[in-house]
């Protein structure tokens, strides 16, 4: 079988003979003579397309073919038109040499090793063996961008064994046999046999996203080209968005938004500070009674923990505070100084369709009730 795309990966349509063709798990497995599709391997995923009618879903390479996964059957010895989905194919064409040019120059600078490359549908992911801090990151995206604009051929080659033995290039395994080197000049030299662009400046952009720590190295996150060009798009719109909501100069969101998050400390601590004189309030109110049952509205799960603590202080009966309102259904915080309480947190669970639990002596939860079930269920405890 002659693999097309190994010869030029721009090449979208072909004409090939059907060898075999035979079902398999509810879809066709076909072989061709030659084929353009690039079957999944290397970290890359396989071309989609057509051949003929039928729709070409998962390309795989098995027992030295590359397999074809059809939605229809295809007639043996018949000649087909195949057609590969160009926008897929171009998409990974440029995320798979953006992968080099950033794997490159990560050894060249950092002595990285690539020990892992996956190209997801939305977003690349390599990972190096070595620690980078932020510093060494924004000067590999500076320099691999930098590299882009000086639009570099791509260099194809099968080097002789000899030739080989003196090349230094990247590979992440032992290669037997006729090996294939991929060369961006001045960034990277890799043994690949995959589909990628004739010129770096193709490619167009280059954006690292995140990097997290793995194993004893990173692991970066990062899109090319069009995905590149999408991702930017969406923040500098999200920007936008947040600039008209802070009214803000777009260069000023962060500036605007640490301001508002000032404003809301502020704002929580003054709501803190009114909510603790009104618990106290209520606790002095309350203070001669066995049992408390009470209602108050609008209060967080902590504003909730807070008013039962407020409330129990030096009472020894239950106390059962609930927020919320008929159609939401409310919060709950009981307890009680030495009680358990969780048989009694089951049952309302039960009875009000609630859920929740927690100490012996203290319990939180929520329940789907009215505020006059809530009373009824208490009424009846007594």
């Amino acid at each position: 079988m002659e693999e097309l795309y190994l010869l030029d990966a721009r090449l979208s349509r072909f004409t090939a003979r059907v060898l075999s063709c035979v079902p398999e798990g509810g879809s066709w497995a076909v072989v061709l003579d030659q084929t353009a599709f690039y079957p999944e391997g290397g970290g890359q995923p396989w071309d989609t397309g057509s051949l003929g009618e039928a729709q070409v879903t998962a390309v795989r390479r098995r027992d030295g073919h590359v397999v074809h996964t059809c939605d229809r059957p295809l007639e043996p010895g018949a000649q087909v038109e195949g057609q590969i989905d160009w926008a897929r194919r171009f998409d990974l064409m440029q995320q798979h040499s953006g992968e080099h040019i950033v794997s490159g120059l990560a050894h060249r600078f950092y002595g990285c090793e690539n020990v892992g490359f996956h190209m997801g549908a939305q977003v690349i992911t390599i990972d190096f063996d070595r620690p980078l801090d932020q510093q060494q990151l924004r000067h590999l995206e500076d320099a691999a961008n930098r590299y882009l604009w000086e639009n570099q051929p791509v260099e194809i080659s099968y080097p002789s064994q000899e030739e080989l033995s003196r090349l230094a290039y990247r590979s992440k395994k032992e290669l037997t046999g006729q090996v294939r080197i991929v060369t961006f000049p001045g960034a990277d030299v890799c043994a690949c046999c995959g589909t990628h662009v004739a010129a770096a400046g193709e490619i167009g952009l280059i954006k690292l996203l995140t990097c997290q720590k793995f194993r004893s190295g990173v692991r970066i996150e990062l899109v090319c080209g069009g995905r590149a060009w999408d991702y930017l798009s969406q923040v500098a719109e999200q920007n936008h968005k947040v600039s008209n909501l802070l009214s803000v100069k777009e260069p000023e969101t962060a500036q605007g938004v640490a301001r508002l998050l000032e404003e809301t400390q502020a704002l929580k601590s003054r709501i803190i500070t009114l909510e603790e004189a009104r618990f106290s309030d209520l606790a002095a109110h309350h203070r001669g009674e066995a049992n408390v049952l009470l209602f108050e509205p609008g209060l967080s799960p902590d504003s909730l923990r807070r008013l039962t603590d407020a409330l129990m202080a030096g009472r020894t009966g239950l106390t059962a505070c609930f927020s919320g309102d008929d159609a939401q259904g409310y919060r709950y915080a009981m307890g009680q100084p030495g009680g358990n309480l969780r048989p009694l947190c089951a049952q309302l669970n039960q009875a009000l369709s609630g859920r929740g639990g927690g100490k012996p002596d203290f319990v939180q939860g929520s329940v789907q009730a009215t505020r006059e079930q809530i009373q009824a269920f208490f009424a009846s405890q007594n």
